[in-house]
């Protein structure tokens, strides 16, 4: 009987430390991304103030992201004031700083 209850508390506490260990593991790699995406962000608009415009393009490369992501980071930029579209579709799409 001794055994078993030594056996239930040791599993129960290796639960705890593997789901406390996780928790702290994602945590810091959210972070991570949060900070590489606003370092890229940041990245953009530096772009722009020396070239005057970004395309799609233009964010893939700076930042290593997909076309996806490219896009994500543009609107956001868009979406928080500090660039303008210029086209809706294609190739001839353009930002520039407000």
């Amino acid at each position: 009987m001794n055994y078993l209850v030594l056996i239930i508390v040791a599993l129960v506490g290796i639960a705890i430390g593997m789901y406390f260990a996780r928790r702290k593991v994602n945590g810091g790699f959210i972070a991570k991304q949060m900070e590489q995406k606003s370092q890229n962000k940041q990245k953009i608009l530096a772009f722009v103030q020396e070239h005057g415009k970004i395309q799609n393009n233009d964010v893939e490369k700076l930042a290593g992201v997909s076309n996806a992501t490219a896009e994500r980071y543009l609107d956001e930029l868009e979406k928080e004031g500090k660039l303008t579209q210029h086209g809706t579709i294609g190739q001839n799409v353009f930002y520039t700083a407000k």
